[in-house]
């Protein structure tokens, strides 16, 4: 039985710029990467080299068959220097952003992608009230250049993601661990040049100061936003996990989920959508966050492989934000794309039962578009529907990737 999706859903694939673009090198992630005892795994360095081979990356996704991509810009490009942008980086966004104007994708753009200046962080980083105008000085300045070729802007990427870091994956397993953290925290103290306690760059910034400026932000941004056009679509993306509860773990799985999901949920009520990024599953008993089930699959993440967890996201969404929602992000890291094929399989399918069921869902992006440097776990989690040789930097669109397309292609299931 076909599914046929609405009428100009977007299909599309996402990355993010320091993910993919290479030698981001004012950024402040650039400088932790290259830290004695860094916690990255390794430098981001090259990445894909996105950056000059933005031509033939969007020309390929035009040929699979997508209608849309979802990528980042830069704010340490932009701004290098606090009050100081960069005219050519501008201009270098601008060519991405006609190139898919060139190949028919329309452009959804983020503007802030877990990382920033280097000069925002020596000043406090996220957890500074003046920190949301800054933001919001940045994106009117890149609107106002390249605003008239974006089709949905996206303010900040997951912003609620700081706190389930803080709440959920902090803690350490042994005391060398916590030991490696400390050393890496103090060596990136002592690099910026500020005190501990504003040692703040967005991953790391989990306190609820940090959650009152970013939502600060996020709003300001807005206006800023829609000063410059307001016939474009504007809002935030969120890293939704499906939580669930054992028995007895009802009470902390509503408490994580007010922390960390509902109070971004119900600010993004006010906003033209809300992106949905979800992966999988998170469960909770009485006490605290437990792992998966014994047995599970597990993917390259270490978390379980539940591409079921998405249906149940939107759904808790629309009853919470009550407004369009996209799924910006949904994926797997793994090495087998026959269990990426899979997950996608079932995922989509999880969308057709909320558009069913009167769900308003403007589309759909999977993350991601390539392999690419994934954070502090560096090159060797496999996310990309199209493989690269870290070698030859050879793009290979995997069989999800035509797989995609062709539903893309078809707007069917």
């Amino acid at each position: 039985m076909s599914i046929t999706f609405p009428q100009n859903f977007f299909w599309g694939a996402a990355t993010a710029a320091h993910q993919v673009e290479g030698n981001n090198v004012n950024s402040d992630f650039w400088l932790m990467e290259h830290l004695p005892g860094s916690i990255f795994a390794e430098p981001s360095g090259d990445a894909i080299d996105h950056y000059h081979r933005y031509p033939e990356d969007i020309a390929m996704l035009a040929e699979l068959g997508f209608n849309s991509y979802r990528f980042s810009i830069e704010w340490a490009r932009i701004e290098p220097e606090e009050g100081r942008f960069s005219q050519a980086a501008l201009d270098h966004y601008r060519r991405m952003l006609e190139a898919c104007r060139k190949h028919g994708l329309k452009a959804v753009v983020t503007f802030h992608h877990f990382t920033s200046p280097r000069w925002l962080i020596t000043a406090g980083g996220w957890t500074e009230q003046d920190t949301a105008a800054k933001f919001a000085r940045y994106c009117a300045r890149a609107i106002r250049d390249v605003g008239d070729l974006i089709d949905v802007v996206c303010t900040i990427n997951e912003l609620n993601i700081p706190m389930m870091i803080q709440r959920i994956f902090m803690a350490a397993p042994n005391k060398e661990m916590q030991a490696a953290r400390r050393a890496f925290m103090q060596a990136a103290v002592n690099a910026f040049g500020i005190a501990p306690d504003r040692f703040s760059p967005f991953l790391f910034a989990g306190s609820e100061q940090a959650r009152a400026v970013m939502l600060d932000a996020h709003a300001q941004a807005v206006s800023a936003i829609k000063a410059e056009r307001r016939d474009l679509p504007v809002g935030m993306t969120l890293a939704l996990q499906d939580y669930q509860a054992v028995a007895g773990g009802e009470a902390m799985r509503d408490h994580m989920r007010r922390e960390t999901q509902d109070i971004f949920l119900e600010a993004a009520r006010y906003d033209d959508f809300v992106g949905v990024q979800t992966y999988s599953r998170e469960r909770f008993g009485p006490d605290s966050h437990i792992g998966p089930e014994a047995g599970a699959e597990l993917t390259q993440m270490n978390y379980e492989f539940w591409p079921e967890a998405l249906e149940a996201t939107l759904r808790y969404t629309h009853n919470i934000a009550g407004v369009p929602i996209m799924v910006t992000e949904n994926g797997i890291g793994t090495a087998d794309d026959a269990r990426r094929l899979e997950y996608y399989r079932r995922a989509l399918q999880g969308v057709a039962n909320c558009l069913n069921d009167g769900l308003d869902i403007g589309g759909y992006f999977a993350w991601s578009a390539f392999d690419n440097f994934e954070w502090m776990l560096g090159y060797r989690p496999t996310f990309g529907i199209i493989s690269v040789d870290r070698a030859t930097q050879q793009r290979t669109p995997k069989p999800s990737a035509r797989r995609l397309g062709e539903v893309a292609q078809n707007n069917a299931l």
